[in-house]
């Protein structure tokens, strides 16, 4: 066909017409219901690529996913986990590419058309599954696959993944957790599909690098890829996938490893009470339960089908116990003060006994002195002759009066000995006061040495 200026027309194309020579209709089973192969013996080769594309949470790091003989292209992966339940929850768009033996054109043919988009109903598709998904995928299927001139199909799927994942939280938060991603076929064995990567590790976990969005509270370190290819044709292709990614600790040790810190340096500083003072036992015992419930918080945090006690866990246990210990101390040194202090009240009576003795005995004269002073001149006339008795009498009454001065002198010098004596530590309040620079000196030894050697080991690779 030609136009008014002589120039050639180009021919009308459409992707129908790449349909249409390839009688590729809804109602052709030839595509649709079995594995698109001219030869049955022939093994149908399905690629698979597995790129993280994003990490929003994860709880459980040790993931298995299935998926069949088809080549899956995970570009995206937004992960979210539960770590009391153990749940790994990944947000992923795979794509699948396989050859189908009965699709090829020659796209000179039909304007330049290389690849054809049609419903993904329409053609047979392998049947990739995840081995650890414990949940039906909720996002919507795909509704298009693309196919190539040269025969290959290619699928893009979204999918929201709720897998089991065993976590290894014994050095939590400092821990590292590893989700292996298991790719394998429902029905088909290794006679009918063989799986192969298309990617190595380096360049698996180069990609994800550079694809990553965002990683939540943890840190992604590489990604492993390992195919298991059957031996047997009864068995079944896999590979795996394996994500290796870091805990982001901060938020723990803010919220969980410093006040429990806090609180053991609080009880450090109870020693500074006095241990006359029953204010340091309430104190200590306050403190004790704050850690107790901090120790619930981490109940509920962490997964209960651990193997081995976390070390977290030993964190909380030892400080609870040396605080514990510390309870135990001061709860003896006053006992042992209460005893002293009971002997001191019991010499105390005694002093007070004969203290009153004397003011009795010097209180005496003087009101006996007051009496006669007190007296009138007729009185005392008619009860003494003129002149002697009253010169008696005033000599009677000058001696009292300084008796009755020494008397008082001797008190304050007794009262002063007397309370020099309760200024004095008896037996048990001396032996109370060097347990507890002992326990101190012990305790705080003790301390450093637990934690050293926990966040030792804590931090270690």
């Amino acid at each position: 066909m030609h136009k008014a200026g002589g120039d050639v027309s180009e021919p009308a194309c459409s992707y129908q017409d790449v349909l249409d020579h390839l009688n590729l209709t809804r109602s052709n089973e030839l595509y649709i219901m079995t594995r698109p192969v001219r030869n049955y013996k022939q093994r149908t080769q399905v690629s698979l690529e597995v790129l993280l594309y994003a990490i929003l949470d994860v709880v459980n790091v040790a993931e298995t996913l299935k998926k069949q003989k088809s080549r899956f292209r995970i570009s995206s992966c937004v992960c979210a986990q539960v770590e009391k339940e153990q749940k790994f929850i990944p947000y992923v768009q795979t794509a699948t590419r396989w050859r189908n033996d009965y699709i090829s054109w020659d796209p000179q043919e039909f304007c330049g058309i290389d690849n054809v988009s049609l419903p993904a109903e329409v053609l047979w598709k392998p049947d990739l599954t995840i081995e650890e998904m414990t949940e039906k995928d909720k996002a919507p299927p795909t509704p298009y696959v693309t196919i190539s001139a040269n025969g290959f199909v290619e699928v893009h799927y979204d999918q929201v993944l709720v897998c089991t994942c065993r976590m290894h939280i014994y050095k939590f938060p400092f821990d590292t957790q590893r989700c292996n991603l298991t790719f394998k076929s429902v029905i088909h064995t290794a006679k009918d599909l063989l799986l192969k990567a298309s990617d190595n590790s380096s360049e698996a976990s180069e990609s994800s690098r550079e694809l990553m969005r965002t990683q939540y509270e943890w840190v992604f370190l590489n990604m492993n890829v390992t195919a298991y290819n059957a031996s047997v044709d009864s068995d079944q292709d896999k590979i795996v996938y394996t994500i290796t990614m870091r805990r982001k600790p901060i938020l723990y040790i803010v919220n969980f490893v410093l006040p429990v810190l806090f609180f053991l340096g609080l009880d450090l500083a109870s020693f500074l009470i006095s241990d006359r003072a029953g204010e340091k036992l309430s104190f200590k015992i306050t403190v004790l339960l704050a850690v107790t419930v901090l120790q619930l918080i981490l109940n509920e945090i962490l997964p209960s089908s651990t193997n081995r006690i976390p070390l977290i866990g030993v964190y909380c246990i030892g400080i609870f116990a040396l605080m514990l210990l510390s309870l135990l101390e001061t709860i003896c040194v006053m006992r042992l003060m209460q005893i002293d202090n009971k002997s001191d009240n019991h010499a105390d009576g005694e002093e007070n006994g004969g203290f009153s003795k004397h003011a009795n005995f010097y209180n005496g004269g003087v009101q006996d002195c007051g009496g006669i002073y007190s007296m009138s001149a007729s009185e005392a006339l008619n009860a003494t002759l003129p002149g002697a008795r009253e010169s008696q009498s005033g000599v009677l009454c000058q001696t009292l009066e300084k008796l009755s001065d020494e008397l008082k002198a001797m008190e304050r010098t007794l009262r002063l000995l007397h309370g020099g004596h309760k200024e004095e530590l008896g037996y048990w309040s001396r032996l109370a006061r060097n347990i507890n620079r002992v326990f101190f000196i012990f305790y705080v030894t003790l301390v450093v040495l637990f934690l050293t050697l926990l966040f030792t080991k804590w931090t270690s690779d």
